[in-house]
This record gives C-alpha cells, sequence and structure tokens, in this order.
C-alpha cells in the first residue's frame, strides 16, 4: 500500500457495492433443484464460488453435455434480472461513494456484469452521477474483466499506484494485478474472509474500514 493520495478508485459491483449474495444462491438453487441437484447454502457457495463462472458451474455438478454452460447461464440470468432490485446496497455504500467524491477522488465500475444492466441497476440505487465510467462485458457468461480494465486505466492516465481497486473476490485481486494497481478487498461479498486472507493480507470486513486505508482520501 502506498503512502501517497489515489487519485481514483475502481469498484466491483455484485458482491462489493451491491449485497446480492443471498439473491444469488436462492437464484442458482432453483436452477440445481430443476436438475435434481444438490442446493447451495452459504458455506458451500463460499466453498465453490470461483471465476472463471464455467467451472464454478461444473463444481455444481451441471452436466455440460446435457445442458450446455451457455443455456445454464442464461437460466441463472435471466432468473436474477428478475429480481435484480430485490437485492440492497452493501452496508455504507452510499456514504463512502459520497465521501469520496467530496474528497475528489474520481471513481469507476468494473464489473462481469452486463453493460446495459450494469448501468440500470446503478440507475434504479440513484448513483450514476457518483462515477466517470460504469464499464461492464457485452455477455452474460462472466468471463474475465480484465482487459476492459487494462483499456480503462491506460484511457485514466494516472499511475497505478494512484489507482485503487476495490472488490469481493480474488479474481478482483488477479485483475488489479493484472492493470497494475493496488488493490483492497471487502469480505462481505461472494468470496469469505479465510479465502480473501490467504492471498493478502489487504482484506476488510466491511465498506466503512475504507476509511482506514492509507492514501485514500475520504471527506467527513
Amino acid at each position: 500500500m502506498q503512502g501517497a493520495l489515489y487519485r481514483h478508485v475502481i469498484w466491483d459491483w455484485n458482491g462489493t457495492l451491491l449485497d446480492d449474495l443471498d439473491l444469488s444462491i436462492d437464484i442458482m438453487n432453483g436452477v440445481l433443484e430443476r436438475r435434481g441437484l444438490p442446493r447451495l447454502d452459504r458455506a458451500r457457495y463460499h466453498a465453490v464460488f470461483d471465476f472463471p463462472v464455467r467451472a464454478y458451474y461444473e463444481r455444481l455438478g451441471f452436466d455440460f453435455r446435457r445442458d450446455s454452460f451457455e443455456n445454464l447461464s442464461a437460466e441463472f440470468i435471466a432468473g436474477y434480472d428478475a429480481r435484480r432490485e430485490e437485492s440492497q446496497l452493501q452496508s455504507g455504500a452510499r456514504e463512502v461513494l459520497a465521501a469520496l467524491e467530496h474528497a475528489g477522488v474520481t471513481q469507476s465500475v468494473l464489473s462481469a456484469y452486463r453493460g446495459v444492466t450494469l448501468r440500470e441497476i446503478v440507475g434504479h440505487f440513484g448513483l450514476t452521477h457518483h462515477f466517470s465510467r460504469l464499464i461492464g462485458l457485452d455477455n452474460i457468461y462472466a468471463h474475465s474483466k480484465t482487459e476492459l480494465g487494462r483499456a480503462w486505466v491506460a484511457e485514466l492516465g494516472l499511475p497505478g499506484n494512484a489507482i485503487l481497486m476495490i472488490g469481493d473476490t480474488l479474481h478482483d485481486l488477479e485483475v488489479a494485478e493484472a492493470m497494475g494497481v493496488d488493490c483492497v478487498l471487502v469480505a462481505a461479498g461472494h468470496h469469505p474472509d479465510h479465502r480473501l486472507r490467504r492471498a493478502t493480507d489487504r482484506v476488510l470486513d466491511d465498506l466503512d474500514q475504507l476509511r482506514t486505508v492509507p492514501g485514500l482520501s475520504m471527506a467527513d
């Protein structure tokens, strides 16, 4: 972690700003039950969820010879999109976004969510004005967002140690490393605390603890 002030924050969306863990589990349980496969609880979800998402689906027991990954993804996303407004923001999300903005730190979102629906859900919560860019994928399969992130960092034109990525999964850490930017992880989403801490000591319990991150200026 560097001493100079961060000038830009790149946020992950699902699980980081949006508390959609339980909704994601519930939607996937519907997909599993329709095929007679074991249900998920939080403990099992936290143990098996990962990127690439295709490998996560395999761990759940789906047989791609019977159901293609593409069809399963479409089924999950259709269920998720129908209920996406049931989720709430993570505790402290609005306050942290406002504090960073008031401190002069610019912000963006880099998500494996589809770009169109990302813009819709961010707008639903009335948060669009906080972000200089909302970056999502152009498909529903949640492949890596690394290349989009690299292009965005190049466009920002800032040194890597002036940019902080905030996420909730090990994939966010991998993406940040590939982009050459700093990263902190919040253990309130799709990967549990113990998995995150095996990879990095820069793990927070919740968004409120961002105020303790050296180099991150936040207005009171």
